[in-house]
């Protein structure tokens, strides 16, 4: 509307010329005093129609500068479309090859660079990644509208993997299976049964649900997925999916991004006067901006909702309100907020081990800001951005279009990083923000690294973000050996403190052992005395029940026995021939030999008196009238 450019792709053109800077890029073709537009294709000068501030009341000047706005409908010839050059990347297995070609040029030449770098036949290549789907060879790179850096994958399906390995194996057997999918619609409750090749990418699967159910891929929410699938350019071989069917469940994501969609049907979209059909302008949503975006336009009118409520009470339900605004509005690629206070974000990135710690970014938002909307869309939803702030830091944001929540941060501030830092933010003008602050934690204080305004562009940004990186790796290279001379001491005193423990325990061990022992020792010699005593009680008794000893002339016949005990003494004593053999046994058990513990032995024959009849008379045992035994310990 401001430069009579129809052409989508001459705007393009001029935007990556001018770096994506918008106000540079309408300065480069506005037309200059005197109404002649100074052209930069061609060094030829163009004298456009004066601009009449009387037909034009609404756009008298509200400025006190001299010069007249004088709008020039621009010939095709001024600006002559220079060849769009775009970037691939592609990736093959463990290689990477970087690709630049003209948009002219078509998908076939690009396989052809491939086929020189890889040495793999155009036709047994697959090249795949395509935000459409896959792409015929012929299709010119200028008709599939894409960003400037892309990103591409080959497969093989027909050539063996380089490695014999039985997973290489199985994957590329995976490749070559068909998955069936019976994914569920939850809001209709309906089912559909969809065919996929291995080598087709969740990407793929996710756009033809789209077409079946209206609902775009930002907006899908899908259970089912295995936790493997974490990216949408994974080929279903390897997102581990169950063979040969897999059940997945999708929906409509829910408010407020639905709200947003259902109320801007509603809305009458508001554009300047222009020229164009409106084709080349629908043709911008495939580069990822809309059209408040194009035109910088910050009204009310494209915002349904604030980012952040008013006087919230509680830090992590603003924040998740925050989120959710900030996706229906800049879609899901974006950093991942923090849910919680800046106190618990502080324990999050600092108070953890050194290895482990994090830069803190803090995003400060503002909507009445001319640069948010292209900071947000073109820089902090960035691929590389978001990379590189999700591995490295914890990202926390805030919202001070209130008035309110802007005095509620500045106390925070003021807390947590001192008045200096609270009154460099407060002098802060609208138009400067949003503002990127990068704050790493030190032993006493958080240090704030650096204040990134909104005026900036990805690659300055992501340096000032490195640059930071740097400083923080080199405090926390300095902490982790702090930390790990500090576990070593730690640990030392800890395998001492054991040391000693054990130690103790092992002295304790043994003296409860010796006591033990002592005890044990007490309670078998209490046991020894208790049977020598009754021994002795019974040697008595035994003692003293034995008949009297005859004399050797006695009326009675006589048997004189001689007894040998073990240690070679002889026991001599003279019974009556018709005493019974238990006297002999009570006899022997009387001198300390028991006859449950010896056996009584005869020489001559050989025999064991005890397995006698002890009731039979010496005279019936054959002991008569002399004979000579010998003890003998039982086994």
């Amino acid at each position: 509307a401001c430069t009579g450019i129809e052409n989508i792709d001459e705007a393009i053109t001029l935007l990556e010329q001018n770096n994506w800077d918008l106000v540079a890029a309408i300065n480069g073709v506005i037309p200059q005093e005197n109404g002649i537009l100074q052209s930069e294709y061609g060094g030829e000068t163009i004298p456009g129609p004066a601009f009449n501030p009387a037909s034009h009341p609404a756009s008298a000047p509200t400025s006190s500068s001299s010069s007249a706005f004088r709008p020039v409908m621009p010939s095709r010839q001024i600006v002559e479309r220079q060849p769009r050059m775009l970037d691939f990347r592609v990736e093959y297995r463990d290689r990477n090859v970087d690709v630049v070609l003209e948009d002219s040029c078509t998908v076939g030449e690009i396989k052809q660079i491939l086929e020189n770098e890889l040495q793999i036949p155009v036709s047994k290549m697959l090249l795949k990644g395509w935000k459409t789907g896959d792409v015929e060879d012929s299709t010119v790179l200028k008709s599939l509208h894409l960003p400037k850096n892309n990103s591409l994958y080959v497969l093989t399906p027909d050539l063996p993997p380089p490695s014999s390995s039985s997973h290489a194996g199985a994957l590329q057997e995976s490749l070559n299976q068909n998955f069936m999918l019976i994914i569920t619609h939850r809001e209709v409750q309906r089912e559909y049964n969809l065919n996929f090749s291995g080598s087709s990418t969740i990407q793929e699967v996710k756009r033809n649900v789209y077409d079946l159910t209206s609902i775009p891929v930002r907006h899908q929410l899908w259970e089912g997925w295995p936790t493997s699938a974490t990216d949408d350019s994974m080929c279903l071989a390897e997102s581990g999916l169950s063979y040969p069917c897999h059940r997945l469940t999708v929906g409509r994501r829910s408010s407020p991004a639905q709200t947003r969609e259902q109320s801007e049907e509603q809305i009458t979209d508001v554009h300047m006067v222009s020229d164009s059909d409106g084709d080349d302008f629908e043709d911008a949503t495939e580069f990822g901006v809309d059209d408040g975006e194009v035109f910088g336009m910050a009204s009310s009118a494209l915002r349904k909702s604030p980012m952040m409520p008013e006087n919230a009470e509680n830090e992590g339900d603003a924040l998740l309100q925050f989120t959710a605004e900030f996706s229906s509005r800049y879609g899901d690629c974006h950093p991942v907020f923090f849910i919680g206070s800046l106190e618990a974000a502080f324990q999050e990135a600092f108070y953890v081990k050194a290895r482990d710690r994090k830069l803190l970014a803090i995003y400060l938002h503002h909507d009445e800001s001319v640069l948010t909307n292209v900071f947000c869309s073109q820089m902090l939803c960035a691929e590389s951005i978001v990379s590189y702030l999700s591995q490295n830091f914890i990202t926390w944001a805030w919202d001070l279009t209130k008035d309110s929540n802007r005095a509620r941060f500045l106390t925070m501030c003021n807390r947590h990083f001192g008045s200096v830092v609270a009154q460099t933010i407060r002098t802060q003008k609208t138009d400067q923000f949003p503002l990127f602050l990068i704050i790493m934690g030190k032993r006493s204080s958080n240090e704030v690294l650096n204040v990134i305004q909104g005026n900036t562009t990805v690659d300055e940004l992501m340096m000032r973000l490195m640059a930071a990186m740097e400083i923080f790796t080199a405090q926390q290279q300095e902490d982790i050996k702090d930390e790990d001379e500090r576990e070593a001491r730690e640990n030392v005193k800890r395998e001492q403190d054991e040391a000693y423990r054990l130690s103790l325990e092992a002295d304790r061990a043994k003296r409860e052992a010796h006591e033990r022992e002592m005890a044990e020792q007490f309670r078998l010699e209490q046991i020894r005395k208790e049977q020598e005593e009754e021994r002795e009680a019974i040697r008595l008794s035994l003692e003293q029940a034995l008949p009297p000893e005859p004399k050797e002339e006695n009326a009675e016949p006589v048997s004189k026995l001689r007894i040998r005990t073990p240690s070679g003494e002889f026991l001599e004593r003279r019974f009556l021939a018709s005493n019974k053999l238990q006297i002999v046994f009570d006899f022997v058990a009387s001198k300390g030999f028991p006859w449950d513990e010896y056996k009584l032995l005869s020489t001559f024959p050989r025999r064991d008196v005890t397995q006698l009849d002890p009731n039979k008379s010496l005279l019936e045992v054959k002991l008569f009238p002399q004979e000579t035994l010998f003890l003998e310990a039982k086994e």
